[in-house]
């Protein structure tokens, strides 16, 4: 029983079940607002499944890639949680859930994940389909790059599908999990991917005034 919250996009929270599937699941595309909504996403969610934290096993935090800002708010309160109630956290790539979602909905073949990066560019993962267990096939580390060059005919994976995303469902992402435990595979490293510097840096020290 996995709680899966996930802010590299949108805000997404969803308990999940390893038998009985998705219990409950809240999302909303909102990319301002992830500080102020996650903690009463996180008890409506946990309402609307009828699960108490006791009931849980693990909580799943999405790692990105994603925004600064947006992605250390959802890290920090599946961190938080899983501290708090005792229970492992579980660290999965953000992108993977989407793909999955698309996979299970049909799409056969290579896909390219994107979703929005800020400053004009996007965050992309490269995927050539799920292996026997149902787990994405990623072809490479995820990157971030300006929307033109993923367009450019020469760009290495300008031939695959594309899936452009607003949201990460937390419910996709606690799919992976249970697919990652049941297959007693490993999860993603517990690092976040930012793939880029944050806009806020440190001060060089005091000015001097002359």
């Amino acid at each position: 029983m996995l709680l899966a919250i996930d802010t590299s996009a949108g805000t997404s929270v969803a308990v999940v079940d390893g038998v009985h599937g998705v219990l409950a699941d809240i999302d909303t595309a909102d990319t301002m607002r992830h500080a102020e909504v996650i903690g009463s996403l996180i008890s409506e969610c946990l309402e609307r499944a009828n699960v108490r934290v006791s009931d849980l096993t693990g909580v799943v935090g999405g790692m990105g890639p994603g925004p600064f800002t947006g992605l250390r708010v959802g890290i920090a309160a599946a961190r938080v949680f899983a501290l708090g109630a005792g229970l492992p956290f579980l660290p999965v790539i953000s992108h993977d859930a989407i793909v999955l979602n698309r996979y299970l909905a049909g799409h056969t073949g290579g896909l390219v994940v994107v979703t929005d990066a800020r400053r004009r560019e996007v965050n992309w993962s490269a995927y050539s389909g799920v292996d026997a267990a149902g787990l994405p096939v990623r072809l490479a580390a995820p990157g971030v790059a300006k929307p033109a060059v993923l367009l450019e005919p020469d760009w290495v994976y300008a031939d695959l599908d594309r899936a452009d995303a607003v949201t990460v469902p937390a419910a996709d992402l606690g799919r992976v999990a249970e697919l990652l435990l049941a297959n007693d595979r490993a999860f993603a490293t517990d690092a976040a991917f930012y793939l880029r510097s944050p806009d806020v840096t440190l001060s060089a020290g005091p000015k001097r005034v002359s």
